[in-house]
């Protein structure tokens, strides 16, 4: 049985900003993470963002970005911004503490 190729891979870091925080965005993106068998984080920015890593099948992190574009329904998502990360989370999805 021959492995996916790491080309396919994608390790990306992402913030999202607007009234983003105390609306469930982060039990949200747990959700959708998981649904679509990434690992990463998420967590609270003190600056009032969302930050995340998500890594997986390039497919599946692309979805995941566009889907951070609307959020849970309280969410008001006025900017995504995405950028490579070069750390490989460790497997699973999770909530991190606020930085």
């Amino acid at each position: 049985m021959s492995e996916r190729p790491r080309a396919d891979l994608a390790v990306v870091r992402v913030r999202i900003e607007g009234s983003v925080q105390g609306v469930w965005y982060r039990g949200w993106t747990v959700g959708e993470a998981t649904k679509r068998g990434l690992d990463g984080w998420v967590r609270n920015r003190r600056d009032g963002s969302v930050e995340a890593v998500f890594s997986g099948p390039a497919g599946e992190v692309a979805a995941m970005i566009a889907a951070c574009h609307q959020g849970p329904p309280a969410a008001r998502v006025d900017r995504v911004t995405s950028e490579p990360a070069s750390e490989a989370p460790s497997p699973g999805f999770v909530q991190q503490p606020t930085l």
